[in-house]
């Protein structure tokens, strides 16, 4: 009976537990269901916030666009007015410049009215000029008109003057042309089979290497020869030939187209022309009048021979001479 109280007692304080459990189960629901109603109403309260500041964004940006847009018209109305500034100073100055422009009209029209009323005077003054030049030229008119017939006269004795001057002429150039010939005919019985000495048409022609050494103006001795024969020649032929016959011995230096390597001749012309002046200083000193005598320089710009061989710039390296008039 002992163990059956004991066991009855062991019995009996379960349904406290059970019961304590049960109590602190209930509050711990009640616990969850409060933080459950508590986050639901947080969350609740975080979406209320959540759309009202999502709200208060747009309305702000709403807000910035509307405050750009004004800042853009306002800048726009900024450039408007001083554009519209610009085009008043504009219009000032054109308003300026038009009134100084009418002033200078009037001014202008003003000196015109003066002007129109000289000029009427100055034509009537001209008018009564006219008039007297016209009496004048009638009277020269009927002057020339007496001494036409003499004028007439005149012109058929200046017509036969002339005719009888241009025979005259024409008979001096055949005796020129007649004492040519025998100039050249003498020359090329004197140096007849000598090497580079030839005519060709009116001119004697001498090859530059019968007279002159290379790049040089100093005749050498050979050519030295040849000049003086030539003086002899010509002063013979000079004795003959009338005082009234302008003649002259005209001496042309000439070069090849390759350019001189020489400090002395700085180009062709230089060179040409120097051996032209040295063979008539000679003319003049072996006795040749030097009114007679006319020295030219060509350079290589009269050439006889246009090829690019030695011997076609050896011909045209030479020394012309030419017995014409003045």
């Amino acid at each position: 009976m002992r163990r059956r109280s004991n066991r009855g007692n062991g019995l009996d304080a379960w349904p406290g537990y059970v019961d304590a459990l049960s109590t602190l189960l209930m509050v711990i629901i009640f616990v969850l269901l409060v933080f459950v109603l508590a986050q639901a109403f947080l969350s609740a309260a975080l979406s209320g916030r959540q759309t009202a500041l999502d709200r208060l964004t747009r309305e702000m940006a709403q807000l910035t666009q509307l405050l750009s847009m004004e800042k853009g018209k306002s800048q726009a109305l900024e450039l408007s007015v001083a554009s519209l500034k610009a085009q008043h100073d504009r219009d000032a100055a054109a308003a300026g410049a038009l009134s100084a422009q009418v002033s200078a009209d009037n001014a202008q029209i003003a000196s015109q009215t003066k002007l129109t009323t000289d000029a009427q005077a100055q034509v009537t003054l001209l008018n009564q000029q006219l008039a007297e030049l016209q009496k004048q030229l009638a009277a020269i008119t009927q002057a020339l008109d007496i001494s036409q017939a003499g004028l007439k006269d005149r012109d058929a004795k200046i017509t036969d003057l002339g005719n009888k001057l241009n025979l005259a002429l024409a008979d001096k150039v055949e005796e020129l042309k007649r004492y040519r010939s025998e100039f050249f005919g003498r020359l090329s019985a004197l140096l007849a089979n000598r090497p580079g000495i030839h005519v060709v048409g009116d001119r004697f022609v001498f090859q530059s290497e019968v007279l002159f050494p290379p790049g040089s103006a100093e005749l050498s001795a050979a050519g030295r020869e040849q000049i003086r024969t030539l003086a002899k020649t010509l002063k013979q032929i000079a004795a003959e030939i009338p005082k009234d016959v302008p003649w002259i011995l005209r001496v042309d230096g000439h070069a090849d187209r390759q350019p001189i390597a020489n400090t002395a001749f700085p180009t062709n012309w230089e060179l040409s022309a120097a051996r032209a002046i040295t063979v008539v200083k000679l003319l003049v000193a072996e006795g040749v009048k030097p009114q007679n005598l006319a020295a030219t320089g060509f350079s290589q710009f009269q050439p006889l021979d246009t090829g690019n061989s030695q011997e076609a710039f050896a011909r045209n390296r030479r020394i012309e001479l030419r017995l014409t008039d003045r």
